[in-house]
């Protein structure tokens, strides 16, 4: 069908408030706005100023009332455990009723905060509910992060409060949460006031009396007794959650979503980003520790009244690289959203994807990706594979849903290899030069949004507005910040090249890694790449490429490291000087898929760095260290 993106976007740009108002008749609201806008409230206005609502009551309880509650709301599947279940709207909403309940016996109110501290499970899910149903302030901390990055947190949100489980199970072993959390404590000015630890059977916690409760066996308790607590009215510009994100200060920044906006907007993206109907399943194979698994394992999928899906698992070695395709068969998916990472994962194990052909996609419509640049080589592998529209597109944390993407509900745009497509209603993006002047259309620059941003996104950081402004606004004096740099065509298609601190100068040339890495990655030895900067007396900075070769590759790594050379100076040119391909085994990357570049570019220039702390595996760094000295240019770390 033509697609209706144009008429859609052209309205929200030219009459936002009435779009926005039209979008949140979708949401049920205690109290209507006073004003669907109001520019005097915050550092740049908020939406739906006046009105009451509550997140929980619109996920679960309109849906259980409004003839869902036989349907599923949550598939678990777990390959690393075994185990499976199905818990339909009724069932998630007595159980968030019994968790709501054990935080109001222990004195958790309306604005209070409460951390989580879970691995993919259902209750992860259950006790964002839970805190939403009370107008508390959940923040999820990545189960088992290390424990001072998680005394940073609670000392931070300062939470009267703690949900975690007894452990997370990885391939292969088993990470014990408890000790963590404790040692957090600890460290922490901040004490909480309850521990509430979910009991697995792969690792038992030890409690300490008073503080620690049973989490299980209180929920089961109040389950028998059929306790429910009722739906708190809350402020559509209250927080509902606190979600803390990197900082370049090493303190990390609290990003605040408020209730209602964030509704209104995810609400909409579901019909018209993803073209998901309520009751169809949709699987977002990602952690409800990032923001991702916030907006679309949790909220999204249940305010529109579909199904999620929670996984615990990994794209490859549980057991395999066709573990995405077993579930999407046996759980019936129309649609999935990961990581361009994971891709690459399952591409490098399953390059032919021979393992495909052994399960029914029948269902199964198109794949989104997100979280970071989707190179064109693997996005036309997903292609080509699955023989479904792969769908990039491009958010951010702050913004909490999709910047640019391309709309499959209001009918695809033609897809362009490398762009995340255009921008989505509300957005107004443009590119500007460092100086905050436009571009002409094909000029590398830096991606901005002009204020105000629309429902959904970011309205401060938790306790630090100044920091807010600092970060986000005052740069770039009327718009936010992105910190991408990217181009636009002169067809509005939006290439986000780099983070902006990946953009590399050599010899006065501004060029981009992300250029680079479409190039790398486009050879058919190449499973997944990274270039970054490295420090070069005479240019300023010269390019180096990190490159993982696909499984069963037995070529010389020298041969192929000569045709990445050759081909990065044919297709980018000479100016790129490039001149340094080097194979590793793996890259360093999040938990959530992201290289961290950064990292890698402070080991090749020898400058002392902080451990990150969402690293996946930190014995890589060494490898990436002992790869560069082979070279000659680690220094001393």
């Amino acid at each position: 069908m033509p697609s209706r993106y144009h008429e859609v976007y052209g309205k929200s740009m030219r009459d936002p408030e009435a779009f926005w108002a039209e979008a949140a008749a979708e949401i049920d609201w205690i109290k209507p706005w006073d004003k669907v806008f109001d520019p005097s409230l915050g550092s740049f206005g908020q939406w739906f100023a006046g009105a009451e609502c509550n997140t929980c009551y619109n996920c679960l309880d309109r849906h259980v009332e409004r003839g869902r509650p036989g349907q599923p709301a949550i598939i678990y599947d777990s390959p690393i455990t075994g185990k499976s279940a199905s818990y339909t709207y009724k069932e998630v909403l007595a159980r968030v009723n019994a968790l709501a309940a054990c935080l109001v016996d222990k004195g958790v109110t309306k604005g209070d905060r409460v951390i989580i501290y879970m691995p993919m499970i259902p209750e992860a899910l259950m006790a964002m509910l839970a805190c939403a149903r009370l107008g508390a302030v959940h923040s999820v901390v990545f189960g088992g992060f290390a424990a001072r990055e998680l005394a940073t947190r609670i000392e931070d949100a300062g939470p009267k409060a703690i949900v975690a489980a007894s452990c997370g199970i990885e391939p292969g072993r088993v990470v014990a949460y408890k000790p963590l959390l404790d040692e957090a404590i600890e460290l922490s000015a901040h004490k909480p006031e309850a521990c509430f630890v979910l009991q697995r059977e792969q690792a038992e916690a030890t409690l300490i009396e008073g503080r620690d409760h049973d989490l299980g066996a209180l929920m089961g308790e109040a389950m028998a007794a059929g306790r429910t607590v009722d739906c708190v009215p809350v402020k559509a510009t209250d927080p509902l959650y606190i979600l803390y994100t990197s900082g370049t200060t090493g303190q990390p920044k609290g990003v605040v979503r408020d209730n209602g906006g964030h509704m209104v907007a995810l609400k909409w993206s579901m019909k018209n980003l993803y073209g998901i109907e309520p009751g169809e399943v949709f699987w977002t194979a990602s952690d409800v520790g990032w923001v991702v698994g916030h907006s679309y394992i949790v909220y999204a999928p249940l305010l529109h009244g579909a199904t999620t899906l929670v996984f615990e698992g990994k794209p490859v070695g549980t057991p395999d690289a066709g573990v995405f395709w077993r579930v999407i068969s046996d759980h019936n998916v129309v649609s999935l959203f990961t990581a361009p990472t994971a891709f690459r994962a399952i591409k490098k194990e399953d390059p032919e994807g021979k393992l495909i052909g052994d399960y029914d996609l029948a269902a199964f419509r198109s794949l989104f990706l997100a979280g970071e640049r989707a190179d064109p080589d693997t996005l036309q592998w997903a292609e080509d594979k699955l023989g479904v529209p792969v769908i990039d597109h491009w958010w951010q944390t702050e913004t909490g849903w999709a910047i640019a993407g391309n709309p499959l509900g209001l009918g695809l745009l033609p897809i362009k290899h490398g762009s995340p497509s255009v921008p989505m209603p509300g957005y107004d993006v443009q590119v500007l030069d460092d100086a905050g002047h436009p571009v002409p259309a094909g000029t590398l620059g830096n991606v901005v949004i002009k204020l105000p941003l629309p429902p959904g996104c970011l309205p401060t950081l938790w306790q630090a507005p100044e920091r807010f402004r600092s970060s986000y606004l005052d740069e770039f004096p009327g718009y936010y910040k992105t910190a991408d740099a990217g181009i636009m065509d002169e067809e509005g298609y939006l290439f986000i090249m780099a983070r902006t601190d990946d953009i590399i100068n050599v010899a006065g040339h501004r060029l981009s890694t992300g250029a680079m890495e479409e190039v790398l990655a486009s050879h058919p030895d190449v499973a997944e790449c990274a270039v970054v900067g490295i420090t070069d007396k005479l240019k300023g900075q010269t390019p180096c490429g990190f490159v993982v070769l696909k499984a069963g590759v037995d070529r010389p790594t020298a041969e192929i490291e000569a045709e990445l050379v050759r081909i990065v100076r044919e297709k980018i040119g000479p100016v790129a000087a490039f001149k340094l391909a080097i194979t590793v085994e793996r890259l360093p990357k999040t938990r959530s898929g992201k290289i961290l570049r950064a990292t890698m570019r402070q080991i090749a220039d020898g400058d002392a760095f902080k451990m990150p702390a969402t690293i996946d595996d930190p014995g890589i760094l060494d490898e990436i260290e002992d790869a560069l000295k082979e070279r000659g240019l680690a220094g001393s770390t």
